[in-house]
C-alpha cells in the first residue's frame, strides 16, 4: 500500500455474504485510476427492545454466529434496546422474519451493511483509503474515512445503439473516453462496387468477426460479421478503455436492455462491468418494465433522469427536443416513423451514413451533459446525499444516510417503516387570489421556508421524542398538534444548518451544480417526514413544519396590510403584494426592501420575546411585476390558484414575460393556444392594440394558416387496455394509431403508455400517423382560443365571441 493515503470517489458499492462473513466491495475513481476496496469479515447489526431479550435469545439458539450485546441506546418510547450482531447480514433478515411472527420488531435490520459502514463514518462520496493490504488493483481490509473535498476527473463514455423497428441490433456507437468507434453488423462495402446485402436479422452468428475497419473523418467504423462479434468487440472496448461512467439517452431501459437480449440470444456474455463482470439486472419493485443496471465499478447515468433530477423542464425529453433546446441543433432524421424507415434504408444501402447518425447521438448526449453540467451535478448530489452517483431518487435514503448515525450518537435507534401510522399533514398554505389586472405587484419569498422552520423551531424526530417525555421544567418548544421539542437534543436542525452553510458557500464561489444539489436535498427533508415509506414518518412532525408555514403566511399578510398594502395572492412561501398604483421600478424596489426589513425584524424580535428562539426565518424580495394578471377559475368569478402571468422588471430595468400554470406554460395545450395566449397577454401588458390580433388570429386559424400549430401532445399514463369506461381523446387517437401500425406490420407504439400526438378532425381525435377527416376548426376556436381569450378579455369588458362573431360569418 502507498505510504501516503489515497483519495477516491465511490462509483459503486456492493455487499455479499461469504463463507467467513459479510464482505463489502467499493469501487473508487482515483487520480491513479480505478481502485477496488474489499472489506472482509464485516459484522452486521440491528436492534431490539430489551424487554424481548428472552424471546430473541431463544431464536438465536438455532442461529450460530449471532449474539446480543448491551448498548446505551433506546427507542423513541425511551425503552432500552439491545444490539443484535451477526457475522452474515442475511441472518438479520431471517431473524426479523421469525420475530415478526411473534409480534416483535427487529429495528434497523433493513439497513444494508455497505450503506451502514459509510453512514456511520459520515462518508458520502469522497473517501480516503488508509492502511490495508494491496493485492493487484484491490486494497483489502483498509480503513475508509471521509474526504468531502475530493473531486476526480471521471472517464466518461457515451453509448448509443441503432436497431431495426423490431429492435434487432444494427450498430453500436461509443464516444468520449478512448476511441470513437461504431461497430456495424455486416460486411464492409467493396470499393467501386455495390454494397452486398446485409445478413438477415436472424442469421446465425459466425464463429469469428469478419472485422474490417473503415476510417472516417472523425471516428472508426468497424464491420462485424455477426451480432456475437459485435458483443465481443463491445466487451473488448470496455476492457481496453475502462470508463468510469456510461452515459446515454434512455440508456438503461433501451440500449443496455437490447444489448443484453442480443448477447443472450447469441449465448455470449455481456461483460461491461469492471473485471469483465456482467450487469446485475434488477427489476423495479413497483414500476412495470423498469430496470436497474448495476455493474461493478461503473456508474450508468441516463440523460433524461439526470435532467429531471436537476429540475430541468422540457415539453419533451426526447434527445432531439432537448438538443434543440440546449444546443440549438439536433439529429438529421425526422419523426419516429421517418426515422425507422431511414435507419432501415441506411443500414441496407449506406452503412457509413447510419454509423455517422449513430455516433452523432453519442456526441449530442456528451454535449448536453456538458452544457447542463449533469455529471458535475450528479457528483455533487452524491457528495450531498451519500447515495451512489447514478441514483437520482432516494430522498428517504439520503435522509437516513445523514440522520441515522447522528441519532445513534444521541442515544437513539430508529423505528421501522410503518411503526407510526396516520394521515399526513396539510400541504402548503395558499391564499385566495383576487383576479384581475394590476400595476406594480411585488413578490416577497421566504428563503428555504421549510428548512428555516426546522432550524428555528428545532423540529426533529429525536427532539420530539425527548420533548414529549421531558418535564415542563425543561422548557420544551411547543408546536402544533400538542408537539413539544427539546431545545438541547436534536439532529435535523444541525444537518440542515450544515447543508445551508455549504450552499451559501457554493453560491459564493458560483458552484451552481453543488448549490442546486444542496438546495434539492435540503428542501426534500421536510417532505421525507411526511412520507409513509420513511421510517421517521410522523404526522405530528410534518405538521409541525407545514402548519408553522401556514401561520407565517397569515402573519406576513397581516404585517403587509398594516403597512397599507394589499395582498392579492400567496402560495406556501410567497406573498404577492399590490402597491395600489403604478410605481417606477426604483420606487417598487424601495417599498419591497422596506417591507422585507420590517417583516424580518418582526420575526427576529417576536420569536426571541415569545419563545426565546433564534429566528432563521428570512423573507426576500423576489420580483417586481410592472403588469400582473391573475385569472379566474374557468367558468366562475373566483380567483384561480397557482396560475398567473406578469411583465417582470429586474433591477437593471430589463423586462420579461412570466407565465405560471397558464396554458402558455403547459405542454398539454396546443401550440396554437400557447402562442395565442402569449401574443394577447403581451399586447395587453404593453398597452398595445389587441382587438385586431384576436380577430386576425381567429381568421388565420379558420383559413388553415395555422395548421402546424394544431397538434395536441398528451401522455397516456396507463396501458392502453386499462382504459375501459372512460376514453379520453388521446386514448382514442392512440388506439387508432396502433390499429394502423398493426395493419402495416409496424411495432405497436402505445400499448404500454407514452406520449401521443394528434389533431382534432371532424370525426374526432386522429393521430398524426393516420389522418382521415378534415380539421375541425370550430373545435380549436371554442376549446382552445375562446377560453384563453375570455379569461383575459372579460376583465377588460370584452369577450371572444363579441370580437370574432362577425368575422366568423365570412368563413
Amino acid at each position: 500500500m502507498p505510504t501516503t493515503p489515497l483519495q477516491g470517489f465511490i462509483l459503486t458499492r456492493h455487499w455479499r455474504d461469504a463463507a467467513a462473513g459479510t464482505e463489502m466491495e467499493y469501487w473508487l475513481a482515483t487520480d491513479a485510476g480505478p481502485l477496488k476496496v474489499l472489506l472482509t469479515r464485516q459484522v452486521s447489526v440491528a436492534f431490539v427492545e430489551a424487554r424481548h431479550r428472552v424471546v430473541v435469545q431463544t431464536q438465536l439458539l438455532a442461529m450460530p454466529g449471532m449474539e446480543l450485546r448491551e448498548l446505551a441506546l433506546k427507542n423513541f418510547q425511551q425503552e432500552p434496546v439491545l444490539g443484535v450482531y451477526a457475522t452474515h447480514y442475511r441472518q438479520l433478515g431471517k431473524l426479523a422474519r421469525g420475530l415478526k411472527q411473534l409480534d416483535v420488531s427487529l429495528l434497523e435490520a433493513d439497513v444494508r451493511p455497505h450503506e451502514r459502514y459509510l453512514m456511520e463514518r459520515f462518508i458520502t462520496a469522497g473517501v480516503q483509503v488508509e492502511g490495508g493490504q494491496l493485492q493487484g488493483n484491490t486494497v483489502v481490509d483498509c480503513r475508509l474515512v471521509p474526504a468531502p473535498a475530493y473531486r476526480p476527473a471521471l472517464k466518461v463514455v457515451s453509448l448509443d445503439i441503432e436497431t431495426s423497428q423490431h429492435q434487432d441490433l444494427y450498430s453500436i456507437a461509443l464516444d468520449g473516453v478512448g476511441e470513437r468507434v461504431v461497430y456495424m453488423l455486416g460486411d464492409a462495402p467493396v470499393p467501386d462496387a455495390p454494397a452486398p446485402d446485409a445478413p438477415a436479422p436472424d442469421a446465425p452468428a459466425l464463429a469469428a468477426p469478419a472485422e474490417q475497419a473503415e476510417p472516417t473523418s472523425d471516428f472508426r467504423l468497424v464491420y462485424c460479421a455477426s451480432r456475437k462479434a459485435m458483443i465481443e468487440e463491445l466487451n473488448a472496448w470496455f476492457a481496453r478503455h475502462d470508463p468510469d461512467v456510461i452515459v446515454g439517452w434512455n440508456v438503461i431501459q433501451f440500449d443496455l436492455r437490447v444489448l443484453q437480449k442480443t448477447a443472450d440470444d447469441c449465448a455470449t456474455p455481456l461483460l461491461l462491468g469492471r473485471e469483465g463482470r456482467p450487469i446485475a439486472w434488477r427489476a423495479h419493485p413497483g414500476k412495470q418494465d423498469y430496470w436497474f443496471a448495476p455493474m461493478p465499478g461503473r456508474a450508468v447515468i441516463d440523460g433524461i433522469e439526470a435532467l429531471r433530477a436537476a429540475v430541468w423542464s422540457f415539453p419533451s425529453f426526447s434527445l432531439e427536443n432537448v438538443a434543440q433546446a440546449l444546443l440549438s441543433e439536433g439529429k438529421d432524421i425526422g419523426d419516429e416513423y421517418d426515422k425507422m424507415a431511414e435507419i432501415e434504408r441506411r443500414y441496407q444501402q449506406d452503412k457509413p451514413a447510419l454509423a455517422a447518425y449513430n455516433i452523432r447521438d453519442c456526441e449530442l448526449v456528451l454535449r448536453i451533459f456538458d452544457k447542463a453540467q449533469l455529471l458535475q451535478f450528479a457528483m455533487e448530489r452524491a457528495h450531498a446525499t451519500g447515495l451512489q452517483l447514478d441514483q437520482f431518487g432516494g430522498s428517504i435514503a439520503a435522509f437516513s444516510h445523514h440522520y441515522l448515525p447522528r441519532m445513534h450518537r444521541q442515544g437513539y435507534v430508529a423505528p421501522n417503516v410503518g411503526d407510526v401510522r396516520g394521515k399526513s399533514s396539510p400541504g402548503g398554505y395558499v391564499l385566495d387570489s383576487r383576479p384581475g389586472f394590476y400595476d406594480s405587484v411585488v413578490v416577497l419569498d421566504y428563503k428555504s421556508l421549510y428548512p428555516s422552520i426546522i432550524r428555528t423551531y428545532l423540529v426533529d424526530p429525536v427532539g420530539l421524542a425527548e420533548g414529549l417525555h421531558a418535564s415542563d421544567t425543561a422548557s420544551p418548544i411547543h408546536g402544533p398538534m400538542d408537539t413539544r421539542f427539546s431545545r438541547d437534543k436534536h439532529c435535523l436542525p444541525e444537518i440542515v444548518t450544515t447543508l445551508w452553510r455549504a450552499r451559501d458557500e457554493a453560491k459564493r464561489t458560483k458552484n451552481e451544480p453543488l448549490s442546486q444539489a444542496l438546495k434539492l436535498v435540503m428542501n426534500s427533508f421536510a417532505g421525507v417526514l411526511g412520507a409513509t415509506e420513511c421510517r421517521f414518518f410522523n404526522p405530528a412532525l410534518i405538521s409541525s413544519i407545514t402548519l408553522r408555514g401556514h401561520e407565517m403566511v397569515k402573519r406576513t399578510k397581516a404585517l403587509v396590510q398594516q403597512r397599507g398594502y394589499e395582498v392579492i395572492y400567496g402560495d406556501t412561501d410567497s406573498i404577492f403584494i399590490w402597491l395600489g398604483r403604478a410605481h417606477s421600478n426604483q420606487e417598487a424596489h424601495a417599498v419591497a426592501t422596506s417591507l422585507v426589513g420590517d417583516i424580518n425584524a418582526w420575526w427576529t424580535q417576536g420569536l426571541r420575546q415569545e419563545q426565546n428562539l433564534e429566528s432563521f426565518l428570512e423573507i426576500e424580495f423576489d420580483t417586481h411585476y410592472k403588469k400582473f394578471f391573475m385569472p379566474t377559475i374557468r367558468g366562475s368569478d373566483v380567483g384561480s390558484k397557482k396560475r398567473y402571468a406578469g411583465l417582470s422588471v429586474d433591477a437593471d430595468g430589463k423586462e420579461a414575460m412570466v407565465y405560471r400554470g397558464l396554458e402558455m406554460a403547459r405542454s398539454d395545450w396546443t401550440p396554437l393556444a400557447r402562442q395565442f395566449q402569449e401574443g394577447l397577454l403581451s399586447r395587453v401588458f404593453q398597452g398595445e392594440p389587441y382587438r385586431d390580433f384576436v380577430i386576425d388570429y381567429a381568421q388565420a386559424t379558420l383559413a388553415g394558416q395555422k395548421d402546424d400549430l394544431l397538434v395536441y401532445r398528451k401522455r397516456l399514463r396507463h396501458r392502453l387496455d386499462a382504459y375501459v369506461a372512460n376514453l379520453p381523446p388521446q386514448v382514442r387517437a392512440a388506439r387508432m394509431a396502433d390499429d394502423y401500425n398493426r395493419r402495416l406490420g409496424r411495432p405497436l407504439q402505445y400499448q404500454s403508455g407514452g406520449w401521443i400526438r394528434y389533431v382534432m378532425g371532424k370525426n374526432g381525435p386522429e393521430p398524426l400517423e393516420v389522418r382521415q377527416s378534415p380539421i375541425d376548426y370550430e373545435h380549436y376556436l371554442s376549446k382552445q382560443l375562446q377560453p384563453i381569450a375570455d379569461a383575459i378579455l372579460q376583465p377588460l369588458g370584452e369577450d371572444f365571441n363579441g370580437l370574432t362573431s362577425m368575422q366568423q360569418e365570412l368563413f
